[in-house]
């Protein structure tokens, strides 16, 4: 404590008008606890050397170091000649005491945890009062420059005093010798971009030991070249960098639309608040304060990560619905046309319509109910599956549009969706190419293949299971004509033929019975006279 008989130096007047609290004053205060944590630092070195690590003795010998070069700092900018007769910017100054103590607090509190797991119980509580003699320094700086104590306020608290000081030094050590249970192990890979090298150094080592994976940089331009080069799950910016800030760097991340939803946590001291909200309204999922506390620490980089986990797994279902939708799609373009298909998914129906021109082709596999009963069914669908295969790639090179398969029988149409000039032309040409595939196909099949002309009505009908159809007299007939038809030939009615003649070469078969239509005149059509 102070001489009380010594008479204070004189300190500037406060920009309010207030009374400062004296300068030695000031310094007593805020040597205490930078005292605390040199000599239970240097009692920890005493102990040490056989017994500790090389790195917890290195990290030993930063604490020590820290304090002293706080205590440097605080002979240097709080001495009565220090001050100009103008006030000095408190929150710059602020800024570069509390670069070392944040150094000290984060260092004891990785020697605390690595105590506690290499079974050094004993070395705790030292560590504890040092973590906790900085933290009470802290709140001291703050309180004797930043507060309102200090700019003019007439009856300052004495912090300092023995009592007060052991007081704020208890309730900051208790919480830290408990023993907390351990959390399930994090993961993710950061990025961490912070220019001063013992805070990045300390930030990295205590995010690896929660279980992350970390890749450190000093400044934003290599933080945008690191991001260019790998993923990562978060990024940890320092708001005061060099060259681009952190602010800069928040920026150029959040219009980039390829990590526009990177998390971004910003470092910052407790007095950058204004430039804090600055990033928050640029897009920065959340800050943490130097010195970082570790509950803290955890918590808001384990929220943002699950935030991250939470939204990407969001985008990942989506992608997934997106994909599912396309396979659907794809399937109902497979089942109905694609006009059809997009009629039924914008109005969950299919207007029926009537069309007046229209070619109705089937073509029947000869011999096929036989084939079944002499092989196995592998056999049979396999080879089922390369004629209708065939067909489909016919019929859309012809432009005919497949209706359905019903067994062995194919049924295609011309000119219903799609006007074509001359359906049964079309018709009649795709069939003679289908009569030479199938021959071409083991077992060198034969087709019998019927085509008739008119009016149709089309249609969706079916709720489980679609089926666009064609109905109507034209249907009944095309039929008819392949059940009439030689194998290996193509059979048409009179009407047919009559849109045909002069195109390609044909026989009349005479009046033939023909179910549900009575005696009809019919004709065999050769391949057409004009190239395909």
């Amino acid at each position: 404590m102070s001489d009380p008989h010594r008479t204070p130096a004189p300190a500037p007047p406060s920009p309010a008008g207030g009374r400062r609290r004296p300068m030695a004053k000031i310094r007593h205060d805020l040597r205490t606890p930078v005292n605390h944590i040199i000599g239970f630092s240097e009692m920890l070195l005493e102990e040490a050397p056989g017994r500790l690590p090389e790195t917890f003795i290195r990290d030993l010998q930063k604490i020590r170091n820290g304090g002293e070069q706080l205590l440097a700092l605080v002979n240097l900018h709080l001495s009565d000649k220090a001050f100009p007769e103008s006030p000095p910017d408190l929150h710059q100054l602020c800024h570069e005491l509390r670069t070392p103590v944040n150094h000290i607090i984060g260092y004891s509190e990785l020697l605390i945890d690595q105590a506690l797991e290499s079974g050094h119980i004993d070395l705790q509580g030292d560590l504890a009062r040092i973590n906790a003699a900085a933290r009470t320094w802290l709140a001291l700086m703050e309180e004797n420059l930043l507060g309102e104590a200090t700019l003019g306020a007439p009856n300052p608290p004495a912090y300092a005093e023995t009592e007060t000081f052991l007081r704020i030094e208890q309730a900051f050590t208790e919480p830290l010798l408990e023993q907390v249970p351990l959390l399930k192990p994090l993961e993710g890979r950061l990025l961490l971009a912070d220019d001063d090298e013992p805070n990045r150094e300390l930030l990295r080592r205590r995010l690896e030991k929660l279980g992350y994976e970390v890749t450190a940089c000093g400044n934003g331009l290599e933080a945008l070249q690191r991001l260019g080069a790998a993923e990562f799950d978060l990024v940890l910016l320092d708001l005061l960098m060099p060259g681009l800030d952190g602010r800069e760097v928040l920026a150029r991340i959040k219009s980039d639309p390829a990590w526009r939803h990177l998390p971004v946590i910003m470092i910052s001291a407790m007095d950058q608040v204004e430039g804090i909200v600055r990033c928050i309204e640029l897009g920065a999922e959340d800050y943490v304060a130097k010195p970082f506390n570790s509950v803290f620490l955890r918590a808001r980089i384990g929220a943002a990560l699950e935030k991250k986990r939470l939204r990407d797994r969001e985008v990942s279902y989506l992608l997934q619905i997106q994909k599912e939708k396309q396979r659907s799609d794809e399937l109902l373009n497979i089942i109905l046309p694609q006009d059809v298909a997009e009629e039924l998914k914008s109005t969950s129906a299919v207007q029926p319509r009537r069309f007046e021109n229209v070619g109705v082709l089937f073509c029947d596999l000869v011999g096929f109910t036989a084939f079944c009963d002499q092989h196995a069914p592998e056999e049979i669908v396999a080879q089922l599956q390369q004629v209708v295969e065939a067909f489909e790639h016919l019929a859309l090179r012809h432009g005919l549009e497949k209706i359905k398969t019903i067994g062995d029988s194919f049924m295609c149409t011309a000119g219903l969706r799609t006007p074509l000039p001359n359906p049964a032309l079309s018709c009649v040409r795709c069939a003679w190419d289908m009569v030479a595939a199938a021959g071409g196909l083991p077992p060198r099949w034969q087709v019998r293949v019927g085509v008739a002309v008119g009016p149709v009505v089309a249609g969706v009908v079916g709720r489980r299971k679609y089926q666009y159809d064609v109905w109507g007299d034209t249907v009944n007939l095309a039929a008819r004509m392949e059940a009439a038809a030689d194998p290996g030939s193509v059979c048409v009615p009179a009407e047919t033929w009559s849109l045909l003649e002069g195109l390609c070469g044909g026989s009349a078969l005479g009046r033939l019975d023909i179910k549900g239509k009575g005696r009809l005149e019919l004709f065999m059509i050769g391949p057409p006279h004009t190239p395909m």
